[in-house]
């Protein structure tokens, strides 16, 4: 079916509606201009959300290229819309093979951009091994992005400064914990229709991805079980009221496992080899190494497909294993995201930290956190729209925790 721009306007329409943290910004920053003759590439996953957040850099300033960070995360109805934009450049579609990804990529930063917004860090890959002098720094929204920023850190062979999005209270606390726990199980229900109450559910990783996935689980009626390689995590979670065990011995007995780790082979061959018949296989992490559709491949005896985005690895023994989205994040493969209101906060800490950028220029290539004043100014911001208040600390009561600046 061919791109459909009208409708994926109507969806960014429906989307900044809801994104009133987004348009505030828009409003000071139409008048402020501060991204005025700024080139932006951005490689993040192409849907109605992002698309508020090119428009919003486009509309202060900026010229923007947008692609992918995912090969099935792009929807085409939205890329087609956000293309007829002026000053947006695309280059994504759903379903890309790897080599169109990576030339999507390239054809991002053939416009030379100065600044980068990146999703699981490719953009930045590709800048380490072909460097461009106009860059001057971006953000990193991920925690894998991050995790591969700070190894280029670490080794001296980060180009330009970047700013760890990921790691901010306002995108961490919340697109974490609460996006990912809803929109995982958004797309795992879209593509299986299966009743989750009373299933046996194996979460693999309690960082704050995994906490938000196995605390929907839970409130959903299922019986979860938390793998983890941090004896500090594991207790907490078992402090939670969950069970803990090692990842081949919960594969044994698991109905759906998800796996939110970051790590290759979280679900490593010798789990895959003993699981249970009828398991169901989905991974929220940013790349598709956490759940190998390869390694399942090797395995089966067989394979088909019996679901749009549902594999059914058939065992030489009979059993049947079932993967959800080639392996890949499955809240983006099969559903739309993260909810519309837990990305206005992280778009808002986005373009706040873009905007610091280029207030600093020139930084050190290193990687940075994003300043506290960008976290609560979003916090801020969040609870204006909500018609909340709160109380302030009297002078007294800084002056007894020391918070006094004199």
């Amino acid at each position: 079916m061919a791109p459909n721009p009208e409708r994926g306007r109507a969806r960014i329409e429906w989307a900044a509606s809801r994104m009133p943290l987004l348009d505030r910004l828009r409003e000071a920053f139409r008048e402020a201009q501060p991204f005025a003759g700024v080139r932006i590439a951005m490689s993040i996953h192409l849907e109605a959300k992002t698309a508020c957040l090119a428009i919003l850099l486009r509309d202060s300033g900026a010229d923007v290229w947008a692609t992918g960070c995912n090969p099935l995360s792009t929807q085409d109805d939205i890329a087609a819309a956000l293309a007829q934009e002026e000053r947006i450049t695309v280059h994504a579609r759903h379903g890309a093979t790897e080599t169109e990804y990576s030339d999507d990529l390239r054809s991002t930063l053939a416009g030379r951009p100065n600044v980068i917004l990146d999703d699981g860090g490719d953009l930045v890959a590709l800048l380490q091994q072909d460097p461009q002098e106009n860059v001057i720094g971006g953000c990193e929204e991920t925690t894998t992005g991050v995790a591969r920023l700070r190894i280029l850190a670490r080794e001296k062979r980060l180009r330009f400064p970047m700013f760890a999005v990921n790691d901010a209270k306002m995108k961490s606390l919340f697109d974490n914990r609460y996006g990912t726990g809803q929109s995982v199980w958004d797309g795992i229900f879209r593509s299986t229709n299966l009743l989750i109450a009373g299933k046996s559910v194996v979460v693999v990783g309690y960082g704050w991805t995994g906490r938000g996935i196995a605390h929907r689980a839970r409130g959903l009626g299922a019986r979860v079980t938390i793998c983890e390689v941090d004896p500090v995590n594991a207790v907490e979670a078992w402090m939670e009221g969950y069970s803990v065990a090692p990842v081949g011995e919960a594969t044994r007995t698991a109905d759906l496992v998800i796996s939110a780790t970051g790590c290759a082979d979280a679900v490593p061959e010798e789990a895959l080899r003993n699981a249970k018949d009828g398991i169901v296989l989905a991974n929220a992490g940013h790349f598709n190494v956490e759940v190998r559709p390869d390694v399942l491949a090797d395995l089966a005896a067989s394979q088909r497909t019996v679901r749009e985005g549902v594999e059914e690895y058939t065992l030489p023994d009979g059993r049947h294993l079932y993967l959800l989205g080639e392996g890949r994040l499955v809240n983006l493969a099969l559903g739309d995201g993260h909810p519309v209101e837990i990305m206005d906060l992280s778009f808002a800490i986005q373009a706040l930290t873009l905007r610091h950028l280029l207030d600093n220029v020139p930084l050190p290539p290193d990687v940075y956190p994003v300043p506290a004043e960008i976290d609560e100014q979003v916090a801020r911001l969040k609870l204006e729209t909500l018609g909340a208040a709160i109380d302030t600390l009297t002078q007294q009561q800084r002056s007894y925790l020391g918070l006094d600046t004199d």
